[in-house]
C-alpha cells in the first residue's frame, strides 16, 4: 500500500508517514461479528495497510454496547497478533457516551487518554483527536491538555475533526504562542457529492470550500470519513441522503458512473482515488463489513484517474 506524509510535507513535525486509506474499526466486533472483523483487519493488515481509526465512544449507538467497544476490540486483536509495533493507532475524545459528558475540558481529556490507552492495551496513542469542537472550553485548556499528554509519551500526534476552519487557525495561533503541538490533521465529512447549501448534518461538520482552501494553505492533511455515503454510490437500496440531493447531484453521478466505466472500476473505487489523487490530496476513511467489501476498497489504489477524467469528476455541475 501506498503511504503518504500525515502532515502533507516531510519538514513538519508531523511527517510520518501512513497508509493512503484508513480503515475504520467503528462496527467491528460489534455490528461486523468477530470471525469477520478479524479477517477483515488482518486482509487489510496483509495488502500493507496499518492506519486504524477509532474513538473512545464507538460504538455506543448499536444495541447492547455503551461506548469503547471499538477500542477493546482492537486490543484483543493486536494482543493476539502481536502486531501493535506494525500499525499506526488513531482514537478520539470529545463525544459523549455512557458516563462520560461531551466537551474537550483537561480534566476530560486526560482521563479519556487513559481510558483509551487501557482499552487499547497500548502505551502511546499514535493520533490523539479531539473528537468534536467544544466552543464552551477555552482552546488554550483544550491544546495545554494535549501537550501535557504529548510531553508525558502517552500520545504522539494530535489533530481535529468537525471543527471549523477558522476554528483550526485560532487553535494554530494558540499553539504557535505557546510552543504546544499543533493540530496536524483534520477529520470531516467529505465525499465526491457534495452537500446542498444549509445542509445539517447535526454534530457532524462537512468539509466546505473554507476547509479545503484552508488546508491547502496551512499544508494541514485532510482526512475524509463517511467517504462512500453508507453505500449509496453503488447500493439501490441506499438512496443518496437528502442532505446530498442538491443541484448538482445528477450530474455529479452521471460523471462518477462515466468515469467507472472507463477505467473499468466501481463507483466506489472512483470516489476513493478521486479523493487520493485530488488537489489537496485526501486520505480516504473506510469501514467494512465483508471481505469482498474490503477488497473493492483496496482496489481503488489501482485506480488511476487522467487529467481529464480528474476534470470531468471536478467540473460536473448542474
Amino acid at each position: 500500500m501506498r503511504t503518504v506524509f500525515l502532515g502533507m510535507t516531510a519538514a513538519q513535525e508531523s511527517a510520518v508517514q501512513v497508509s493512503a486509506l484508513c480503515l475504520g474499526t467503528m462496527h467491528l466486533g460489534n455490528r461486523t461479528d468477530p470471525e469477520t472483523s478479524y479477517d477483515i483487519l488482518d486482509r487489510y493488515v496483509a495488502a500493507g495497510g496499518s492506519f486504524l481509526d477509532t474513538a473512545n465512544n464507538y460504538a455506543e449507538w448499536v444495541p447492547g454496547c455503551v461506548g469503547g467497544e471499538s477500542e477493546t476490540f482492537l486490543r484483543q486483536w493486536m494482543r493476539e497478533r502481536r502486531n501493535r509495533q506494525e500499525l499506526f493507532i488513531a482514537t478520539k475524545v470529545g463525544f459523549d457516551y455512557e458516563g462520560v459528558e461531551r466537551g474537550l475540558r483537561a480534566e476530560q481529556i486526560a482521563a479519556e487518554c487513559e481510558k483509551s490507552l487501557r482499552r487499547l492495551g497500548i502505551e502511546t496513542i499514535d493520533l490523539y483527536y479531539a473528537h468534536r469542537d467544544d466552543r464552551n472550553t477555552p482552546l488554550d485548556e483544550t491544546l495545554e491538555a494535549f501537550h501535557r499528554l504529548v510531553e508525558a509519551g502517552k500520545v504522539r500526534l494530535v489533530g481535529a475533526s468537525n471543527y471549523l476552519a477558522w476554528r483550526l487557525e485560532e487553535a494554530r495561533w494558540v499553539s504557535q504562542g505557546n510552543g504546544w503541538p499543533e493540530y496536524c490533521c483534520i477529520q470531516q465529512r467529505y465525499s465526491y457529492l457534495r452537500p446542498k447549501p444549509g445542509a445539517d448534518f447535526g454534530h457532524q461538520t462537512a468539509a466546505n470550500d473554507d476547509l479545503l482552501d484552508y488546508v491547502r494553505a496551512r499544508e494541514m492533511r485532510l482526512l475524509a470519513y463517511s467517504s462512500l455515503l453508507g453505500g449509496s454510490y453503488v447500493r439501490t437500496d441506499r438512496p443518496v441522503a437528502a442532505q446530498y440531493q442538491g443541484p448538482d447531484t445528477d450530474a455529479r453521478l452521471e460523471a462518477l458512473r462515466t468515469v467507472a466505466a472507463q477505467v473499468d472500476a466501481t463507483p466506489n473505487q472512483v470516489v476513493l482515488a478521486w479523493l487520493m489523487q485530488s488537489e489537496p490530496a485526501v486520505i480516504p476513511l473506510f469501514g467494512a463489513s465483508s471481505i469482498a467489501q474490503l477488497e473493492e476498497n483496496l482496489g481503488a489504489l489501482e485506480v488511476r484517474l487522467d487529467a481529464e477524467q480528474m476534470a470531468r469528476l471536478n467540473q460536473a455541475s448542474s
